[in-house]
């Protein structure tokens, strides 16, 4: 599935569900035969009390379940994902402001660790942990060079804004430790962002893929595996908490 037209409908969206929040609802996708239903949206949905903001999506089998093979290397390598794109401007996080689409995702990715602040295995070594899901703020942009058209925003440490809970790779992504929820069916995260409630959001599934060949983006979109608006529409609402 390819997003290269669909893009735009991200970028768009704050502004086109702006006046339509009031009849917004949580995501709902039916279940398709043809996806892996670990991958396969069926609903989702998130809420916020100020402070806190959880987003939450279901899927039709078991939530992480399936994570990349190994390929042994970092060029090649592939990152499976669970991701929320909104309406937020990048700057809500740390990023430089109006720099694309924020988008916070669960990822996994055997091959390497962009989380050095945080030990998720508990080991003991916090530089071998990329295989177990884990949190990211991310700020996507368009590139035809991917194979869904997006791509994880390049940057330049310290001249480009970054989180403080950044890695300083030269892409525009932040680990900022938060532990994700994978129960079940469901696929769950609280991260601390005030100020959500009514902004739009919608859930994805994608698959990501790291490259070294200096030719190809550093962390491209390379392929779908569910939209739950089926177009990027957005249609979700941050719900405040009752």
């Amino acid at each position: 599935m390819k997003l290269k037209a669909l893009a735009l409908s991200i970028a768009l969206a704050g502004a086109a569900n702006a006046h339509l929040a009031a009849n917004a609802h949580p995501v709902e996708s039916p279940v398709n035969p043809d996806t892996r239903p670990a991958f396969d949206i069926t609903t989702a949905g998130a809420t916020t009390d100020g402070r806190l903001t959880t987003f939450a999506m279901e899927v039709a089998g078991v939530a992480g379940s399936v994570k990349p093979t190994p390929v042994g290397q970092l060029n090649g390598a592939k990152v499976e994902s669970y991701v929320w794109p909104t309406s937020l401007d990048p700057s809500t996080v740390g990023f430089d402001q109006g720099s694309g689409i924020l988008a916070l995702a669960i990822t996994a990715h055997p091959d390497f660790d962009d989380t050095p602040l945080f030990d998720e295995n508990q080991d003991g070594d916090p530089a071998n942990d990329g295989a177990d899901w884990h949190s990211h703020w991310v700020v996507l942009v368009e590139d035809d060079r991917c194979g869904a058209g997006l791509k994880v925003r390049d940057v330049s440490p310290g001249q480009d804004l970054l989180p403080a809970t950044a890695p300083y790779l030269p892409i525009a992504l932040d680990s900022p430790g938060m532990s994700p929820i994978l129960d079940g069916r469901t696929a769950r995260i609280t991260v601390p962002v005030a100020g959500a409630e009514n902004a739009s959001f919608d859930a994805v599934t994608a698959e990501l893929q790291v490259n070294e060949d200096g030719d190809t983006p550093l962390l491209c979109v390379t392929g779908v595996h569910d939209i739950g608006s089926g177009d990027l529409s957005l249609p979700g609402r941050v719900m405040a908490e009752e």
